[in-house]
C-alpha cells in the first residue's frame, strides 16, 4: 500500500492539533501588560506543546522518507499515535490553567508517554515490514534517545506527585534532545 495517504492525513491531524491548542489562547481584557501574567503558565504550557507536536511531525517526515510501503497494521499503528497526540490540547491548557499542579502535570506526562509508546510500535512496525538491512532498521539502530525519552517519561509520571517542576525539567529535557535533528535518517538517505 502506498505511504502519500498515511502522510497526508497525518499532516493534516498534526495540523488540526496545532490549530485547536492556539485556539485554547485566550486573550485577556485590558490594555496593560499585567494582565498578561496569569496567562504565562497557559502560555508556557503552549510552548512546550508545541515543540513536542513540532517534534513529532518532523521526526514523522523523516520517518516515511526511509520507507516504501505501509500495511493495515502500520495504518493503525499510525492512528493509534495520532489518537495520543489528539489529546495534547487537553492537558496542556489543563496543565497551564491550574499553574503546573500535580496531576494535571503527571497526566501531561502520561500522554507524552503514550506518544512515545506508540511512535515505539510505529517505528517497530515498519522495521518489522522492511526487514533488519532496510533503510528504517539502518537508521533506528538501537534508538537510544527513544528508550531514554521512555524512562524520563516514565519517572516523571511518578515523580509528577513529588515535585510537578522536576518533571517538568524532565519534559523539557527530553523536548531539548529532540530538537536537535536527528541526523540518523539523513545519513542513511544521504547513503
Amino acid at each position: 500500500m502506498d505511504k502519500s495517504r498515511l502522510e497526508t492525513f497525518s499532516d493534516g491531524v498534526i495540523a488540526i492539533i496545532i490549530t485547536i491548542m492556539v485556539l485554547g489562547l485566550k486573550a485577556p481584557i485590558g490594555d496593560s501588560p499585567f494582565v498578561l501574567l496569569p496567562l504565562l503558565p497557559i502560555f508556557l504550557s503552549y510552548i512546550l506543546s508545541f515543540v513536542f507536536i513540532g517534534i513529532y511531525w518532523n521526526n514523522h517526515h523523516h520517518l516515511l522518507r526511509v520507507v516504501e510501503r505501509v500495511d493495515g497494521k502500520i495504518l493503525w499503528a499510525n492512528l493509534h499515535l495520532l489518537f495520543w497526540l489528539s489529546l495534547t490540547p487537553f492537558v496542556t491548557t489543563w496543565m497551564g490553567e491550574n499553574h503546573f499542579t500535580k496531576l494535571p502535570v503527571a497526566l501531561y506526562g502520561f500522554i507524552l508517554l503514550m506518544c512515545a509508546v506508540s511512535w515505539t510500535i510505529l517505528a517497530f512496525l515498519l522495521i518489522k515490514q522492511h526487514g533488519k538491512d532496510s533503510k528504517i532498521a539502518i537508521a533506528y539502530g538501537k534508538d537510544f534517545k527513544g528508550k531514554i525519552s521512555l524512562v524520563f517519561y516514565s519517572l516523571a509520571v511518578v515523580v509528577s506527585f513529588l515535585n510537578p517542576w522536576i518533571s517538568l525539567s524532565l519534559y523539557v529535557l527530553v523536548a531539548a534532545m529532540w530538537i536537535i535533528p536527528d541526523k540518523r535518517i539523513e545519513k542513511v538517505l544521504a547513503n
